[in-house]
């Protein structure tokens, strides 16, 4: 099954379409984003795109300090990309003074992993990573299940603007190594394959 779009105004300004997605009722069990100012409706995960998340963030609470979490659909707000984006796993610092239940601000995120599912995995390579490159969070683990040769883990860092640079790429089997302040190899032969 493939995402959704659901068509909007395009004069109308950032608060309204975030209103908009937080009062609609969306269909259960589903994951609704804002990417580029599109509201994108997509079903939830399959199960092995679960579990190559579900691993990555097993490894990650070995390293990550007691005051950070890994949230797996926590949106992140980038205004000035207009998004509105729900990463497969995010690992923030816990904010007790959070504005609002909803989301928190992209800046906020350490680093974002996505996963991509064949339906949506442009969105994942391009859209995705130019706003979280623009919201300056600071590493990006993208796992391109559906590569053309063969699934990939790629990882990204220093952002500037709305590119990251290329710090590693592992083809499945491989390890990969997230920098400080993970100091994590991620071994990706346990990973599924499509």
């Amino acid at each position: 099954m493939s995402a959704l779009t659901v068509s909007q105004d395009p004069e109308q300004s950032w608060d309204d379409l975030v209103r908009f997605w937080e009062e609609m009722d969306w269909p259960e069990g589903s994951k609704v984003e804002i990417i580029e100012g599109i509201i994108t409706v997509s079903p939830a995960p399959a199960y092995r795109h679960n579990v190559i998340a579900a691993r990555i963030q097993r490894r990650l609470y070995s390293v990550i300090p007691e005051d950070w979490e890994i949230f797996q659909t926590l949106a992140i707000a980038v205004p000035s990309r207009l998004g509105m984006l729900i990463p497969d796993l995010v690992v923030a610092p816990v904010r007790e003074d959070a504005d609002t239940d909803t989301h928190i601000p992209a800046a906020l995120a350490e680093l974002v992993v996505e996963v991509t599912s064949k339906s949506n995995a442009r969105q994942d390579r391009v859209s995705k990573p130019a706003a979280y490159a623009t919201a300056g969070i600071p590493l990006y683990l993208l796992v391109d299940r559906w590569a053309a040769d063969g699934p990939t883990v790629t990882l990204y860092g220093e952002p500037k603007g709305d590119v990251y640079r290329p710090l590693a790429t592992a083809e499945f089997g491989e390890a990969i190594k997230l920098p400080a302040p993970f100091d994590l190899v991620i071994d990706t032969s346990e990973f599924p394959e499509s």
